[in-house]
């Protein structure tokens, strides 16, 4: 019964987890896409937004590093890492392509770690 009751909490909070930076990161994207189409120079805005879904992800990652592979977690990080270093350089369009994999990687953490019969056999 504790078993069952421990990966209905950890599935929620992965869900929940999940389903946040997923969001951040698609509105990072339309922010990308905006500054892609008006090419005004300026991508402050858009590290400002990227350092509130890296610390997000800092804060979620300790929870989430109980019960989660770490090189799975490693992964969302080299992404985010990679994604800054993509905004800084303004290589925009290789940004949404490594922030799309960032998402990939979320969504492949959150069906792998769901509590299903399929994962239990």
């Amino acid at each position: 019964m504790l078993f069952v009751f421990g990966n209905i909490v950890t599935q929620k909070y992965t869900k929940q987890s999940v389903q946040s930076l997923s969001g951040e990161l698609e509105e990072l994207k339309k922010s990308i896409r905006t500054e892609m189409d008006n090419d005004n120079g300026d991508n402050e805005k858009l590290l400002e937004e990227l350092g509130i879904i890296e610390e997000n992800w800092s804060l979620r990652h300790d929870k989430l590093a109980y019960y989660i592979e770490h090189n799975e977690l490693e992964k969302v990080e080299d992404n985010l890492t990679g994604l800054t270093s993509l905004v800084n350089t303004k290589e925009y369009s290789d940004a949404i392509k490594e922030l799309d994999k960032c998402a990939f990687i979320l969504r492949h953490i959150e069906e792998k770690y769901a509590f299903n019969l399929q994962n239990i056999f």
